[in-house]
C-alpha cells in the first residue's frame, strides 16, 4: 500500500513540473494564431516539436503540454532565423508542427 501511495504522489509531482524552459534568444519570438500566413513575412521552414503526452499511466495536463510545445518551437526558431511562429494544427500525441517566418519586426 505504501509503495502505491509513493508512486501516485511521485506521478502527481512530476506532472506539475515544467520540463521545458524558454531560451534567452527565444524571448523575442512571437506566436501568431493559426490561419492565414502573416503578411509581409518570409517563410523560413517548418518546425516539429514533441514532448511526453503522458508519464507512466498518467496523462499530462493538456494546457501544460501545449505550453511546452510552444516553448520548444520558440527555442528552435532562432536556429532557422525566424522571429514568428504559427501552429499548423493542434497537438497530437505530444507533437505539434509550426510554420516559422521571418517578419523583420
Amino acid at each position: 500500500m505504501r509503495l502505491v501511495l509513493i508512486a501516485a504522489a511521485s506521478t502527481l509531482l512530476l506532472s506539475a513540473c515544467t520540463w521545458v524552459h524558454l531560451a534567452p534568444e527565444a524571448k523575442t519570438v512571437r506566436v501568431v494564431p493559426a490561419g492565414a500566413a502573416p503578411t509581409g513575412c518570409e517563410k523560413r521552414s517548418e518546425i516539429t516539436v514533441k514532448v511526453p503526452g503522458s508519464v507512466a499511466f498518467y496523462d499530462r495536463n493538456t494546457l501544460r503540454v501545449r505550453d511546452e510545445l510552444e516553448t520548444l518551437a520558440r527555442n528552435e526558431a532562432p536556429g532557422v532565423q525566424a522571429d514568428t511562429l504559427q501552429p499548423l494544427g493542434d497537438p497530437a500525441d505530444g507533437e505539434q508542427r509550426f510554420a516559422a517566418f521571418r517578419c523583420g519586426r
